[in-house]
């Protein structure tokens, strides 16, 4: 019971940070609630006990997609001016 309450709390968190991602005007803010999307990802993928599945998605989708995504922002903004 416990870990469907829980789940259900991070799947209002993914949305949310869904939201937020969509309708922010700022990049920074975007890429960082995508990482957040990724990291409670794996969090719900420990829940339904695939916990290969969750250290793929925390090293790959939340962290290494996050720092590509602000190393990239970095470059172009150096590049722009």
């Amino acid at each position: 019971m416990a870990n469907i309450i829980l789940a259900i709390i991070l799947a209002f968190i993914m949305l949310s940070m869904g939201i937020a991602a969509l309708f922010t005007k700022r990049v920074r803010t975007a890429v960082l609630a995508s990482g957040i999307i990724s990291l409670i990802a794996s969090i719900l993928y420990l829940l339904l006990a695939a916990p290969d599945v969750a250290m793929t998605e925390a090293a790959i989708g939340s962290g290494l997609t996050t720092i590509i995504f602000f190393y990239v922002l970095n470059k172009i903004r150096r590049s722009d001016v």
